[in-house]
């Protein structure tokens, strides 16, 4: 059988896995009136998810020197199901917190072992199948609002009873199609987890502060841009569908950056996508009327989702297939560690009183000090993978 369709079904499964990250932003809302909690409590619920996402990317890393790909990848399917039924069960705060810890948890493992592994499906196009695979998470992000939209007419916790039968048929489906595949043996090699890690250590380090605090200020951004946007004076339903044009925005900028990033420097190309991001977060700032918000909802959503296919083509392409999956574990927990806190310290922020939009210009601000320091690295020569192309993974 060929591998096309053994990505669909990875293709599948990545739309789930997000799916079960980024539907706690829009019921961010009804977890403060159902459960009687406060903004910081709501986004430590978010942050949780984002954390149980993090934790067990070094342990999924040193699996995979023992365990095989799809082994792994099944395993997160596993968890992703039961992850999904511990929230809609969920009768109250410590519970609902659990269950997202544990959807974390399987989304962690999914993307540490997966993300080599469509690599490895597909060497001569890393960038290309990167670009596909994200594109299929960025239809679950479009798709969260209006199914929780839906779900709210009757109850929010249908949409996570869906996603744990559609999670259990889908890991069954991979399954099937792998064992009927012919599967790469790129990684056979990749069985020193520390010393694979310590190998690429440098590469790992510069990923992981660039992308982490990118990515911390859109955790920030996201999941509290409904309550943003109804504190700017828009209607609820408008500020919830404005996180289903943020995401809609993403779908063709995993295309457009995954072939891109095939083409360009790695390191320059980065910084360009950070620096547009934080212009478009401060256009969200200053916009103001429906028109211009959606605007520059369309910009932040196009800016921060070409950075994802771009980052994990500048990993994936430029580790040897010896160390690609122990070091890009530790970069994946790293990176996710670091960008897990934006809820949380956004939620902690706005409940001490200080507006929205001294908190994200705040951010802004900082993150284009990290732009500009790289900037500088770079010019000498300083960044891991600066200076070489985009070339293919061997």
């Amino acid at each position: 059988m060929s591998r096309t369709r053994l990505f669909g079904s990875l293709c599948a499964l990545v739309f789930l896995v997000n799916f079960a990250r980024v539907v706690f932003a829009p019921l961010v809302g009804e977890f403060i009136g159902e459960f009687a909690i406060g903004e910081g409590t709501a986004g430590l619920i978010v942050t949780l998810a984002w954390l149980g996402s993090a934790a067990p990317r070094l342990p999924a890393g040193w699996a995979l020197t023992r365990f095989s790909r799809r082994l792994v990848v099944l395993a997160s399917g596993a968890m992703l199901t039961v992850g999904a039924l511990g929230v809609a069960l969920a009768p109250g705060v410590p519970t609902l917190m659990v269950a997202a810890f544990a959807i974390g948890l399987a989304s962690g493992v999914y993307f540490v072992a997966a993300n080599p592994f469509v690599a490895e499906l597909f060497p001569e196009r890393v960038g290309r199948v990167m670009g596909v695979h994200g594109m299929a998470s960025q239809l679950a992000a479009v798709a969260a609002a209006p199914v929780v939209t839906v779900a709210l007419w009757y109850d929010w916790r249908l949409a996570f009873y869906g996603l744990a039968v559609a999670a259990a048929v889908t890991t069954v489906a991979f399954v099937l199609l792998a064992s009927r595949t012919d599967l790469p043996d790129a990684g056979a090699g990749d069985t020193d987890f520390v010393g694979g890690a310590l190998s690429e250590w440098k590469l790992v380090l510069a990923a992981v502060v660039l992308i982490g605090l990118t990515a911390f200020v859109w955790q920030g951004l996201f999941n509290f841009y409904e309550l943003y946007m109804i504190d700017k004076g828009l209607a609820p339903a408008t500020a919830r569908n404005l996180l289903t044009v943020i995401f809609a925005a993403g779908v063709p900028a995993f295309l457009v950056s995954g072939d891109l990033a095939d083409r360009l420097p790695h390191v320059p190309y980065l910084l360009g996508i950070v620096t547009a991001f934080i212009g478009s977060v401060v256009l969200v700032v200053v916009a103001s009327g429906t028109v211009a918000v959606v605007l520059a909802s369309v910009a932040v959503g196009f800016a921060i989702h070409m950075l994802f296919p771009a980052s994990d083509t500048y990993l994936l392409a430029s580790l040897p297939d010896g160390s690609r999956a122990s070091a890009y574990a530790v970069y994946s927990a790293g990176m996710m560690t670091t960008q897990a806190a934006g809820s949380w310290v956004v939620g902690e922020a706005i409940e001490a009183g200080i507006a929205y939009d001294v908190v994200f210009l705040g951010l802004s601000g900082g993150l284009g000090a990290v732009v500009v320091a790289y900037a500088a690295l770079e010019r000498m020569g300083r960044v891991p993978g600066g200076a070489a192309g985009a070339e293919p993974a061997a």
